[in-house]
């Protein structure tokens, strides 16, 4: 990837800047569930409705059709101007969507690509289970065909934004004679069929965007499978590479932005001892260096893997080593923004608010999409070579 940007690319860059320099929301993005899907769902039609919804998606289903470049500028400039993360929309934008994109035919595509972009739907991710998160391979819901319908019965968990989505991508068992990597199936579910029972999870910061979903026969049409019947795995491991991959550019971005606003916040609050500002004390200001250094091979990182997919097309594992990268920085940032923050981490208001409420939730970074366990072993194996692990 040539990253002396062409004069093209920088009038692209200056348009996004100018664009949502006008049009990101002045009111912040609220926390609770019902407020966040209305909100989320605005700004996604007022990005569609400008012309910057889908930068890499075919233009047929509503995108922009550009390159990785483009879309890595949008991502630079959407955390430089402060914009609100894609929240609710998340799953739609960055897993399901492009999981139809490379996988589905063409009439899945068209009915549901251009809803994603137009800011009319909210997706969910229905794989892990109470006893298959990291080892998915063992989920145990099953699906029986039924003429031309797949009848669902089982429970799926730590499903974000079930309580509020149209639709989910759906792991489940349609052989159960066969290896577990075999015998599943990726369907698209609308969540509001008869059968489906949704009880939302509180985390630790309050929030109630994971849930756990029941099936009770629920009955899906054939024709909502991607790919092929027995096939799900392969199509799920699209789905995870996404995740581990492009799916994070945003938030990779903006964490970089978090630590500048953290730097600045030291060079301006008292530190741990006296009324000198934070910055002055050699432990924090060695941190803070420490994490712009980590902030910036992160960047180096996703620019090597944003030209690595952009000759082989589809995510690869590399996306794990950056998945992995990322969430032990994000916790290092915010457990280094809790000591600059030191007795103002307890009061609940302003950039102090958002700070503890990052802090909270950063916990899950080692979990989702794969803990830094399963993450080392895709790395150990599909990259270096390693043995498996037992």
């Amino acid at each position: 990837m040539d990253l002396k940007w062409s004069q093209a690319e920088l009038k692209f860059r200056e348009e996004v800047r100018t664009w949502l320099r006008a049009n990101v929301p002045r009111q912040p993005r609220p926390h609770a569930i019902e407020e966040c899907r209305d909100y989320d769902l605005e700004w996604q039609r007022c990005q569609f409705d400008g012309g910057w919804a889908g930068i890499s998606w075919p233009v047929e289903y509503g995108g922009r059709g550009l390159g990785l470049a483009e879309q890595m500028i949008w991502y630079e400039e959407y955390a430089r101007a402060g914009a609100p993360p894609s929240g609710t929309s998340f799953v739609g934008l960055n897993h399901a969507g492009p999981t139809l994109i490379a996988r589905a035919d063409d009439e899945q595509r068209r009915a549901h690509l251009p809803k994603i972009l137009r800011g009319e739907v909210i997706w969910c991710q229905g794989f892990s289970e109470p006893e298959a998160g990291s080892d998915l391979a063992s989920l145990k819901t099953r699906a029986v065909i039924d003429g031309d319908e797949l009848v669902i019965n089982g429970q799926k968990t730590w499903t974000s934004y079930a309580n509020v989505a149209d639709y989910q991508e759906l792991l489940v068992r349609t052989d159960p004679e066969a290896p577990k990597h075999k015998g599943i199936s990726w369907a698209i579910c609308d969540m509001r069929l008869p059968g489906i029972d949704i009880r939302p999870i509180t985390t630790m910061h309050g929030e109630q965007h994971f849930c756990e979903v029941f099936y009770d026969n629920v009955q899906i049409p054939l024709t909502n499978v991607v790919g092929e019947i027995n096939d799900g795995w392969s199509v799920a491991m699209s789905t995870l590479s996404f995740e581990r991959g492009t799916a994070f550019m945003a938030d990779q971005i903006e964490l970089a932005h978090q630590v500048e606003r953290l730097i600045e916040a030291a060079q301006r609050l008292p530190g741990p001892v006296g009324k000198a500002p934070a910055v002055t004390d050699d432990e924090i200001r060695r941190r803070l260096a420490t994490a712009r250094a980590e902030v910036a091979a992160l960047r180096a990182m996703t620019y090597m893997n944003v030209s690595r997919i952009a000759r082989q097309k589809n995510p690869g594992p590399e996306g794990s080593q950056i998945r992995f990268y990322y969430s032990q920085v994000l916790r290092r940032v915010y457990d280094l923004a809790m000591d600059v923050l030191g007795d103002r981490s307890v009061v609940d208001d302003g950039e102090e608010r958002d700070k503890i409420f990052g802090y909270l939730n950063s916990f899950r970074s080692s979990i989702s999409a794969g803990t830094k366990d399963i993450q080392r072993n895709i790395i150990g194996e599909r990259i270096l070579g390693l043995p498996r692990s037992r």
